[in-house]
């Protein structure tokens, strides 16, 4: 009987031990991010069933590579990288603090180098990332943070090809349709998947303009949130 009760014991410790690792892991997040990502976390059945079918493709690309190698990355690519692959790229370091996975790291790049939009830049602040500008100019540097205890993005327009992007063994996620058709393959890639987003940037200079770029900020933030939860679930 005391040996029962000890070892229940034990194993009533693990569990929470296990729920409070989990716990930390989501509160290094600035609260804001973790509000907007439970509600996102909420309309994974508003995914279209076929873009589903890409995102579980780079969910298990992330599990093979963490699986075999302990780290994995990803580089999204838009043609200018100034609005989508940005939002994918920060949201998918958000996402993997969320669901506590470790060992993914995430970039963006673009087919030419332009600038961090504005606009992007407002969307994702109004979400939750806190976002100093480093540098004045035609492509300014942008600090990002997203959580508590973690190193800061560093945004900037940059090609797929520029550091601080790795050159080999990542997936290649495109975010646009024209970079998608334009670059039918991705140098030093080992994957490309295509989950291409409607450029906000039809509504820049509209009444609607803020309102668009939110929500296309709400759907990537979804879209890269299912993928690590379909992550965490696979054994």
């Amino acid at each position: 009987m005391k040996k029962s009760i000890v070892l229940f014991s034990s194993i009533l410790l693990v569990l929470l031990s296990s729920f409070k690792t989990g716990e930390m892991a989501k509160s290094k997040l600035y609260a804001p991010i973790t509000k907007y990502l439970q509600t996102a976390e909420k309309e994974f059945d508003k995914i279209p069933e076929e873009r589903k079918i890409q995102l579980k493709k780079i969910a298990l690309y992330l599990k093979t590579k963490l699986s075999s190698e302990k780290k994995a990355s990803l580089v999204f690519i838009c043609t200018h990288n100034s609005r989508r692959s940005h939002m994918a790229q920060l949201w998918a370091y958000a996402a993997a603090a969320y669901y506590g996975v470790k060992g993914v790291s995430s970039f963006s790049g673009g087919m030419e180098v332009t600038a961090c939009n504005e606009r992007t830049v407002k969307a994702l602040t109004k979400a939750g990332f806190l976002i100093t500008k480093k540098t004045d100019g035609a492509n300014s540097n942008y600090e990002v943070k997203y959580a508590d205890g973690t190193p800061a993005v560093l945004s900037f327009s940059k090609k797929y090809t520029d550091a601080p992007n790795p050159t080999s063994n990542f997936a290649a996620v495109m975010t646009c349709s024209h970079a998608d058709k334009n670059c039918p393959i991705v140098q030093g890639a080992s994957i490309k998947i295509a989950t291409p987003y409607e450029d906000p940037k039809v509504a820049d200079g509209k009444p609607n303009e803020a309102e668009i770029y939110n929500e296309r900020c709400k759907q990537i933030a979804t879209e890269v949130m299912y993928t690590f939860s379909l992550l965490k679930s696979m054994k």
